[in-house]
């Protein structure tokens, strides 16, 4: 069976989407209001597809499905992680996602904890928590609109990495580019939008109640205290290790050989250009290639110059 599985995901337009995956990546995109490119995904509306060796031409979706052996025996009924890139050119909405419990009772879905790896290089920043000491003080201040006192915003830089677990509220704010890994979910609740109107003139909806259930005073931080690894050509950066998956930062400058640590592993090239060899076979690699290396590989090479964001559903 299929050992690499090279992916083609799907574009999502946006009203604060632009065309800066088509200038920085070289995606082949018409559009000019791009704000979501969903690289590896299984979702139901939104699979990716495989484009490569026997299985080319298949979604991620069936595949997770009719080929469970691939993933190491997944019990998973869907695909359980989703990894984007996402274009901001304007401010996104004021945000909650409920957790697994709160997602199952109230939209039959898994919650949705993320996390956020920056790719922009101009300065830029997030809304990343609540300036409160409690949850009733946060909810007195969202209650009384007081935004300014309330959203703390911290600066997003490239490199930088957040951990946004379940119940944390955020916002990615105009001008970031960012790599999501996340739980596979689409549920958002929309706190804030700055009062903006549509096309229409219409003030987009609000989940107020929901949002104000799903909060969570999570102590939130830009992950600083990292584990980092070097050996020959080779630097990881251990960028989260938490209940729903792991990430990793592969820094490569030549030659290295690496052995799976998981029963499969997401693997997004954010910069460079390079090679990647299982079992003698070659797969040219570059900046905005997506692929899984699946259970039947057991140990894989890279060549070149590249940075990598290698992920993984976390260990039970």
């Amino acid at each position: 069976m299929q050992k690499v599985l090279i992916l083609q995901g799907d574009f999502v337009d946006k009203v604060w989407g632009g065309s800066r995956l088509k200038e920085e990546f070289d995606y082949d995109i018409d559009s000019t209001n791009v704000g979501e490119y969903w690289a590896i995904s299984g979702m139901d509306d939104a699979s990716s597809v495989v484009i490569n060796g026997e299985l080319a031409g298949e979604s991620l979706k069936n595949i997770y499905k009719n080929h469970k052996e691939l993933f190491g025996g997944s019990e998973e009924k869907s695909f359980p992680l989703l990894v984007k890139i996402i274009d901001a050119t304007d401010d996104l909405s004021i945000q909650v996602h409920p957790d697994d419990e709160m997602g199952q009772k109230l939209e039959n879905s898994r919650g949705k904890t993320e996390c956020w790896y920056i790719l922009n290089e101009n300065p830029a920043s997030i809304i990343y928590g609540l300036n409160a000491s409690s949850k009733d003080e946060a909810v007195e201040k969202i209650q009384n609109k007081k935004w300014d006192e309330v959203l703390k915003e911290v600066p997003a830089n490239k490199g930088d990495f957040f951990f946004v677990p379940a119940g944390t509220v955020h916002a990615i704010k105009k001008g970031c580019l960012i790599l999501e890994i996340q739980q596979a979910s689409d549920i958002t609740y929309r706190l804030y939008d700055y009062d903006r109107p549509d096309k229409e003139g219409n003030l987009r909806e609000l989940h107020i109640e929901k949002s104000l259930e799903a909060i969570k005073l999570n102590e939130v931080r830009d992950e600083k205290e990292i584990e980092i690894e070097e050996t020959g050509n080779l630097i990881t950066t251990i960028l989260t290790k938490n209940d729903f998956f792991e990430v990793r930062k592969l820094e490569i400058n030549g030659h290295t050989d690496l052995i799976r640590s998981s029963d499969y592993l997401l693997e997004s090239v954010v910069e460079g250009v390079g090679v990647l060899k299982v079992d003698g076979e070659e797969y040219n690699i570059k900046k905005g290639d997506f692929f899984i290396l699946t259970n039947e590989v057991s140990s894989y090479e890279f060549d070149g110059d590249l940075t990598i964001i290698e992920s993984n559903i976390a260990k039970k």
